[in-house]
C-alpha cells in the first residue's frame, strides 16, 4: 500500500511545479474534483505566496461549503497510562518509571460525570497497550459504564492495532469512530520510534482498518504524528491510504488528526530534525482539505489558540476543548494533582472559553452526535456529504446542541449572547419545513426538553 520509493520519486518530480500546473490543479480543487497523487504533491511544493495563498482561500471556502459554520467539540478521556510499549515520542513509554494508574469503573463514571457538567456529548476514550492490565474487555467495560451512567452520547475509541474478534466486541457495543494514528508511515522511522514494541509491527499497524472494517466497522479516523518523519511524505502516505479504503471497502476516512509532535517525558525535541514550522503544518492542514474535502479534519489542544482559531477557518472542523491527557484528568476539585501527561498541551481555555470565542467569530460550537445514532456513517454518510445534503441536518442539529449547552452549562453572559446568536442562525435556514421545525425545537429545549435531534 505504501510505498516509499515511489513517493518519494514523486516528491521530487513535483519540486518544480509550473505556475499553469498550480493554477490547473487548485482550479480542479475548488470544483471537487478528485486530485491525483502528482497534484498533491506540486501542491505540497508549491513556493509563490500568491500560491500559498490560494491554497488557503480555498481550502477555507470547501470547510464553509461542505461544514458551513460547524465546529465539532469533543474531549479525550484517559482511563489508563500502563503501556508495554517503549514508543521514543510518548510521556507514556514503558521506559518512563512513574507509578502506573488505569481508572476502575467507579472513576470512569465520575470523569464522565464530570466531563458531562462541562458540556461534552462525545469523547475520545483513550487507553495505553497492555493485554494484561487493559484488555478488550475493560474497554468495552469502560464504554458502557459511561454510557449507562452519564449523558454521553457518543464515545470514539483510539486504542491499539487489534483483531477482528476485538473489533466485534467494540463494534457491538456500540462505538462511534474507531480511531489509530499510523504515527509515521515512513517504515523506518516506524521502526527506529518503536523500538522491542508489540507496537512495531509495521505491517500489522497500517492495515488494523482493514481488519476493523471486516468486523463491521464503518467510520474509522486516521493520523499521524507530525515531526517523526518527512510531513510532505506523511501527507501523501495519509491520502493513499485512504484511497486504498476507498477502492477497497467503498469508504476511507472519516476524520484525519494533525497532531504535532510535542515535548513529552523520557524524550527531547532536538532528537527530532523533521520538527515542522508552522508554515509546513498550515500547509499540510490545507493541502488535506483540498485533497479530501468531505473527510473531517481534527486539530488537538496540542496547537495554540491563535493557530486552532486560523485553521478553523482554513479547513478544520473538529477541536478537542477543555482537554486534560492525564489519567482522570477531570477533577471538579481544580487543585487535585494530576498524573503525569502524555505530551504537553498548548490551549488550556476552559470548554466555556473556547465555546464563547467560538461565537464571538459567528461559528456555531457542535455536540451533535445524530449521524452516529441514524445509521449515517461510513458510505451513507458520504454520499449525504458529496451530495450537498448532509448540511441540511448538521447545522440544525448544531444549534439545537448549541441550545442544550447554553441552557445547562451557560453563565448569563452566554445565555443572552448565545440564545441571540441561535435564534439569527435558524433564521438562515433556507429550507422552510426545516427552519421552523429547528425554531419548534429550539423552544422545546428552552423549556426543559432534550436530545432533540434531526
Amino acid at each position: 500500500m505504501i510505498d516509499k520509493y515511489y513517493i518519494n520519486k514523486l516528491l521530487q518530480a513535483a519540486r518544480h511545479p509550473a505556475d499553469e500546473e498550480i493554477q490547473a490543479i487548485l482550479d480542479k480543487a475548488r470544483k471537487r474534483k478528485r486530485l491525483n497523487d502528482m497534484d498533491v504533491a506540486m501542491l505540497l511544493n508549491a513556493h509563490k505566496p500568491e500560491q500559498l495563498e490560494q491554497i488557503y482561500d480555498i481550502a477555507g471556502c470547501l470547510k464553509d461549503e461542505i461544514y458551513g459554520s460547524r465546529v465539532v467539540i469533543f474531549a479525550p478521556l484517559y482511563i489508563s497510562n500502563y503501556c508495554v510499549n517503549n514508543c521514543k515520542y510518548c510521556g507514556y513509554r514503558r521506559d518512563n518509571k512513574f507509578p502506573r494508574k488505569k481508572l476502575t469503573q467507579s472513576a470512569i463514571k465520575e470523569q464522565a460525570i464530570t466531563l458531562e457538567k462541562l458540556g461534552h456529548k462525545r469523547l475520545a476514550l483513550e487507553v495505553g497497550e497492555s493485554p494484561k492490565e487493559t484488555p478488550i474487555d475493560y474497554v468495552v467495560e469502560s464504554i458502557k459504564t459511561i454510557y449507562d451512567n452519564s449523558s454521553i452520547r457518543r464515545i470514539n475509541v483510539n486504542i491499539a492495532a487489534t483483531t477482528v474478534d476485538d473489533y466485534k466486541k467494540l463494534k457491538d457495543v456500540g462505538i462511534g469512530t474507531y480511531i489509530l494514528f499510523q504515527e509515521t508511515y515512513d517504515p523506518d522511522a516506524f521502526k527506529d520510534q518503536h523500538p522491542k514494541s508489540i507496537k512495531g509491527d509495521y505491517e500489522y499497524h497500517l492495515h488494523a482498518f482493514d481488519r476493523a472494517f471486516e468486523a463491521g466497522i464503518d467510520d474509522v479516523g486516521a493520523g499521524v504524528l507530525f515531526g517523526l518523519a518527512n510531513w510532505k511524505f506523511e501527507v501523501m502516505s495519509l491520502l493513499i491510504h485512504n484511497r486504498y479504503l476507498e477502492d477497497t471497502y467503498g469508504v476511507g476516512f472519516h476524520t484525519i488528526s494533525v497532531p504535532r509532535l510535542k515535548k513529552a517525558e523520557g524524550m527531547s525535541l532536538e532528537d527530532y530534525p523533521n520538527i515542522i514550522s508552522d508554515e509546513q503544518f498550515k500547509r499540510l492542514v490545507t493541502v488535506l482539505r483540498l485533497a479530501v474535502p468531505y473527510v473531517g479534519l481534527i486539530l488537538s489542544t496540542r496547537e495554540t489558540k491563535e493557530m486552532r482559531e486560523e485553521l478553523i477557518q482554513r479547513g478544520v472542523s473538529q477541536i478537542s476543548a477543555g482537554s486534560k491527557t492525564d489519567v482522570g484528568g477531570y477533577h471538579e476539585d481544580i487543585e487535585e494533582a494530576h498524573e503525569p501527561d502524555q505530551f504537553e498541551l498548548s490551549d488550556e481555555r476552559s470548554v466555556l472559553e473556547v465555546n464563547k470565542d467560538l461565537i464571538s467569530r459567528n461559528l456555531i460550537p457542535s455536540y451533535c452526535t445524530a449521524c452516529y445514532r441514524k445509521g449515517r456513517t461510513g458510505d451513507r454518510f458520504m454520499r449525504l456529504a458529496k451530495g450537498g445534503t448532509i448540511g441540511l441536518i448538521c447545522e440544525p442539529n448544531a444549534l439545537m446542541t448549541l441550545t442544550e449547552y447554553v441552557m445547562d452549562y451557560g453563565d448569563q453572559e452566554l445565555i443572552e449572547s448565545g440564545l441571540k446568536f441561535i435564534f439569527n442562525h435558524a433564521e438562515k435556514i433556507r429550507h422552510q419545513t426545516v427552519k421552523d421545525k429547528l425554531k419548534t425545537n429550539i423552544y422545546r429545549i428552552i423549556k426543559g426538553e432534550r436530545d432533540l435531534y434531526f
